[in-house]
């Protein structure tokens, strides 16, 4: 009898141990530190700011959808993100820089991956729950880098140092943010 528990106590122990140093070996992070881990990449830093807007629907309120009608999607103000400057890498596309604040902020956002249309870029499906058509037929998101509309989308857009990348929800095609 006595063997048998001793038996036990030692594979106990050994379990223990062994947990022990599994758990010694696990990384702990904060989510802030998950998400600002430059995950050992090297390379020239540039500073670059994102704003999220979607001061049009203050004007178009009566087009969005009802179930959206909320200052949880449409804030007072149409700010969902306020100018905030972020490092980035030599050669990260405005999408990262997107990416990257939404995770860092708490933002739902959602995407369609490059390989999934035609254009052979990340197509921006909703930020903050504001979807494409969800303010009309017309309505949708859009990014402007330094006020100016790129020709193509985020994930082939390079960020320069200094860009002021803003991305805006339109009700009209874009020619409600600039676009002629």
């Amino acid at each position: 009898m006595k063997r048998k528990r001793y038996k036990r106590v030692v594979i106990y122990l050994l379990l223990v141990a062994i947990a022990a140093f599994a758990v010694s070996k696990i990384k702990f992070q904060s989510v802030d530190e998950y998400y600002n881990a430059d995950n050992g990449e090297t390379g020239k830093t540039i500073e670059v700011s994102i704003g999220i807007y979607c001061d049009t629907l203050l004007t178009n309120y009566d087009k969005l959808d009802k179930s959206l009608q909320s200052e949880t999607y449409v804030p007072k103000d149409g700010v969902i993100l306020k100018e905030t400057t972020y490092q980035m890498k030599e050669g990260d596309s405005a999408f990262a820089l997107l990416e990257k604040a939404t995770k860092e902020n708490k933002i739902q956002m959602e995407y369609q991956g490059a390989d999934g249309n035609a254009y052979g870029s990340v197509y921006i499906q909703g930020i903050n729950h504001l979807y494409e058509f969800s303010a009309g037929s017309l309505s949708g998101w859009m990014y402007t880098v330094n006020e100016k509309i790129p020709d193509y989308g985020t994930s082939k857009y390079t960020l320069k140092d200094g860009d002021k990348v803003a991305f805006r929800y339109t009700c009209d095609l874009g020619k409600d943010i600039g676009r002629e």
